[in-house]
């Protein structure tokens, strides 16, 4: 990883969670164990990558930091709610995320549903709030468009097609299209939100979308050869759990030298998408090579 995309990431989280931090309600009064269990999993940590993916995408069109920013945050509340409900006993029952206890596991099975649900409306009141952006229209498009992303023609589908993913079997059609809905949908509108933040044009949106949808699936790759060949402590949760349940994932139907070619593939292609944009892209280029490379 570059030195300055190095800085670039470190910088987006810092300041997502300086926002997070802000933003959600101290811990007081009776609701006090619901919002230590949204902290607990809000401010520990993470890659950011989609907070990175937002404010990058905006910055390649000198969009309104502040707009930015929390619209990054409200991203990062949906992407931590999807984690908790994704960790509990029902879905994937995991003991351990980014290295320490999993929240159902710190807080109980129901704190850790309702600590879930809280974030994922939270996000909608960041983005309706005025001091996102003051023109209404940009903070409907802005709510439509996560609300898509997320919805039940989104991420929840892609659960919902991994929870029953026996019927997939060896399709790497139904495959793809399941995490493209889990995984890339909300990569998509990480990227998709920054330039419609920063007014790019048609053709703009277009390329990037475009980058958006290789990118998200290069990472859904990269999650599951880490699952099958990566350690704890590098992930900082658990691994080879795909096979052990005899979930499908792309190593399970395509194996792990094909997996290894297809993200490769995807790199390159995305890169290509970002070709129009000359040097204003470097850091979403530097980007995906730090996404196929990673080891947590």
């Amino acid at each position: 990883m570059s030195k300055e995309l190095e800085f670039h990431l470190k910088e987006a989280a810092e300041r997502v969670n300086i926002a997070l931090d802000a933003l959600l309600p101290r811990p007081d009064g009776p609701e006090e164990r619901l919002m230590r269990a949204l902290r607990y999993s809000a401010l520990d940590g993470g890659k950011r990558l989609r907070p990175f993916f937002t404010l990058e995408a905006g910055r390649m069109f000198d969009a309104d930091e502040t707009a930015l920013l929390r619209t990054a945050v409200a991203i990062e509340c949906v992407h931590t709610y999807s984690l908790i409900h994704d960790d509990l006993p029902c879905m994937d029952d995991d003991d351990l995320r980014r290295g320490r206890p999993t929240l159902h596991r710190e807080f109980g099975e129901a704190m850790a549903l309702l600590a879930g649900d809280a974030l994922l409306t939270f996000a909608f009141e960041i983005l309706a709030d005025p001091a996102t952006h003051r023109d209404p229209q940009m903070r409907c498009l802005l709510v439509s468009g996560l609300a898509r992303a997320a919805g039940p023609l989104g991420m929840v589908a892609g659960q919902a097609a991994d929870m029953e993913g026996g019927e997939i079997s060896s399709d790497l059609i139904a495959m793809t299209r399941m995490n493209r809905l889990k995984t890339g949908c909300l990569i998509n509108f990480s990227v998709d939100a920054g330039a419609l933040i920063g007014i790019a044009s048609d053709a703009e949106k277009l390329s990037l979308s475009r980058y958006a949808h290789d990118v998200g699936l290069a990472f859904q790759m990269v999650d599951d050869l880490l699952d099958a060949e990566g350690v704890v402590r590098d992930t900082g949760k658990a691994v080879k759990k795909d096979g052990a349940r005899g979930k499908v994932n792309f190593v399970t139907v395509m194996g792990v030298e094909a997996t290894r070619e297809r993200v490769g593939m995807l790199a390159a292609q995305a890169k290509r998408h970002l070709m129009p944009f000359g040097p204003r892209a470097r850091m979403l280029i530097d980007a995906v090579d730090f996404i196929i490379t990673r080891r947590y």
